[in-house]
């Protein structure tokens, strides 16, 4: 009998240029490349062993055997890595998440990011960052943005087969004194996808080329941003960027209303602490738990002023952390 086994840890991620769009649904190739940043300590640990003597896939989440759905998709996932190799051997995978899971927290961007990790390097592949970080946009288009660490760009890149689309670091954990403190207004998952979300915006919104072209200049804003390690620029950036993301959704047909009242409440707040000197600046992706961006500084008193927040049930404050790792077995 031969068992191959590994384990990885990868981090969720925050867009500040946001990617909400696919020019290639199949291969997950985004219709604009997106900045985000990688968010210690909102871990999945992905552990996996191929046994030729399983008959098929066995997917746990959180201790438990997995949805058919998610199981699906992991198996589609495996057979992709398995490919690379010439492997048969079925997999047992158990993943477990340090944070709501499907709830617009990016669960599965860190989720897709370990197993891609674990899956290789189980089976003897070492493959480089961006060879990674692509096969890592195969299970989940944000996981590209979780193999690097720090501030990750992912390049839309053009090629038909997605060969020059992943995602690199610009800049690495320490370098910007960079917060981010999440409210958690509803840990449940979301009654819709972020891939049904995208393909009905993309169809029926009539903002989603306005979007579309805003997101490509707000990426070049946002790379010259960090380059200057500026903060403040940065920051409004992403803010103008998560509003006009979540403007081409509520357009769409029909509208998708992502955020509930204490996401509003918490834009509001973020911008009251502004106007007060505080350098913060509001972010949500697709979910209602709204994240704001702040100094180091700042960081108590934003993360005081969203506990403070009705409808926010946790505070979790978070820093840039490092790219997706390999750990010991458990």
């Amino acid at each position: 009998m031969t068992v191959r086994r590994a384990a990885a840890r990868a981090l969720a991620n925050v867009a500040l240029v946001k990617y909400f769009g696919k020019r290639d649904p199949a291969l997950n190739l985004p219709a604009a490349g997106s900045l985000s940043v990688a968010l210690e300590p909102l871990e999945t640990i992905t552990s996996i062993e191929f046994d030729d003597q399983l008959d098929r896939d066995a997917v746990a989440l959180g201790g438990s055997p997995a949805d058919p759905a998610f199981a699906a998709r992991v198996s589609a996932f495996l057979d992709l890595v398995r490919a690379l190799v010439g492997c048969t051997a079925a997999a047992r995978v158990a993943t477990q998440n340090g944070f709501p899971t499907g709830a617009g927290l990016a669960s599965s961007a860190s989720g897709f990011a370990a197993l891609a990790l674990a899956a290789t390097r189980a089976l003897g592949l070492d493959l480089d960052g961006p060879a990674l970080s692509a096969l890592a946009r195969r299970g989940s288009g944000s996981a590209a943005r979780s193999i690097p660490g720090g501030f990750a760009a992912w390049d839309a890149g053009t090629r038909a087969d997605g060969a020059d689309s992943f995602a690199r670091e610009i800049a690495g954990p320490q370098d910007l004194e960079l917060r981010i403190v999440v409210g958690v207004t509803d840990p449940a998952p979301k009654a819709l996808g972020s891939t049904a979300a995208m393909e009905r915006t993309r169809a029926t919104s009539p903002y989603y080329a306005a979007w579309i072209d805003a997101a490509r200049g707000d990426l070049v804003d946002a790379l010259a941003a960090v380059a200057a390690r500026d903060l403040e620029r940065l920051g409004e950036i992403a803010e103008r960027s998560a509003l006009a993301m979540h403007g081409a959704a509520l357009a769409a047909r029909p509208g998708i209303a992502f955020w509930n009242g204490a996401t509003i409440d918490a834009l509001h707040c973020v911008r009251a602490l502004r106007t007060r000197g505080r350098l913060a600046f509001f972010t949500c992706d697709a979910g209602p738990q709204p994240k704001a961006l702040c100094a180091a500084a700042d960081e108590e008193a934003v993360a005081a002023a969203f506990a403070e927040l009705p409808g926010v049930r946790a505070v979790i404050r978070c820093r840039p952390g490092a790219g997706a790792a390999t750990i010991p077995c458990p």
